[in-house]
């Protein structure tokens, strides 16, 4: 497996990880906790390092998934969890006062069944609490040596500044893909600039990217894709011409669309490092498979050139959660 250092900040992790959310909530029932524990320590045996939950997954469940399934291996592994967010499905925000911060962090550290969080997000901006105090508590508790590193998801480059003045951020999370590129208009240059890393949640676009969901596709019920523009039925149709762009180039590599997906992510900088998830042992054996293929700058500029004319049908997020990112 190909190692990779979140900007310079030492942090030194597997080039994909392993996105934890999907086997707790969002995408329909929970999956069989047996199985997940399985699927953890196959990926650990295959090279994968960098391990990726949240207090909001489940909400709570998640974490103590993952700290069950890595324990044995605690010491080959980073984990990362968040703290900021209630309910991945409506995206409420917690509060990133001080004093809870603190405390979310000692219960983290309880369901994990760790003494040190490698690196701590905070899930979303909290509108009410400056910056500048969230980084600084992050710190207070970096000194304390209960965390590592401190992180930020889903937000501004100027407020990654802000944050980054107080406490060096050694990662933001964010969703990108090859159709949603909003992080490349103006946090990339920020990132390059400070040194900071950027791991991609959703890097196949919820599973859209992999080929696997087409218009007729149905969820279930409690899955979370219901209710984004972007999965219409008629949006899925739409879209359907950049998978189409990915089978042409993965059908020259003999690759599959999903490995082209993360492979043209890991080909955009040395400091991206996404986070695929799933709860299927035959998806994570071909997400891996991504890290060995070569993309060469002619098959790049070919993927760049035919994305430039591709219009996506549908928002990623409905109006009123997309207000909540990008403070």
């Amino acid at each position: 497996m190909e190692m990779r250092t979140l900007g310079t900040s030492g942090l030194e992790v597997s080039a994909l990880g392993l996105g934890c959310m999907g086997m707790s909530t969002a995408y329909g029932p929970p999956a069989d906790r047996g199985e997940m524990i399985t699927l953890f320590r196959t990926a650990v045996d295959l090279g994968v390092t960098f391990f990726d939950t949240a207090e909001a997954y489940g909400p709570f469940v998640n974490e103590e998934l993952v700290g069950e399934a890595l324990a044995p291996v605690r010491d080959r592994v980073v984990i990362a969890t968040k703290f900021g967010l209630v309910g991945t499905d409506t995206f409420t925000h917690g509060s990133s006062h001080p004093d809870v911060i603190r405390a979310t962090t000692e219960a983290s550290l309880l369901r994990l069944g760790v003494d040190k969080i490698d690196l701590l997000y905070q899930h979303r901006v909290d509108p009410n609490v400056p910056i500048e105090d969230v980084a600084g508590t992050v710190k207070e508790l970096i000194d304390a040596g209960k965390v590592g590193h401190f992180g930020m998801s889903e937000a501004a480059a100027s407020t990654v500044r802000r944050a980054h003045a107080v406490q060096p951020v050694t990662a933001v999370q964010s969703e990108y893909s090859l159709w949603w590129r909003r992080p490349e208009d103006e946090l990339f240059d920020t990132l390059q600039e400070l040194g900071i890393g950027f791991v991609p949640f959703s890097p196949l676009g919820r599973g859209f990217l992999t080929g696997a969901i087409d218009q007729n596709t149905t969820f279930a019920r409690e899955d979370f894709r219901n209710i984004i523009p972007r999965f219409t039925p008629e949006a899925r149709g739409a879209n359907q011409v950049l998978v189409d762009l990915l089978k042409v180039i993965a059908d020259r590599k003999g690759a599959t669309a999903a490995q082209i997906a993360l492979a043209w992510l890991l080909a955009q900088k040395p400091w991206i490092v996404p986070i695929p998830g799933t709860t299927k042992p035959s998806r994570l054996l071909e997400n891996l498979g991504a890290v060995e293929i070569e993309l060469t700058s002619a098959d790049l500029a070919e993927i760049e050139a035919a994305a430039q004319v591709i219009e996506v049908e549908g928002d990623r997020y409905p109006e009123s959660l997309e207000r909540r990112t990008n403070l």
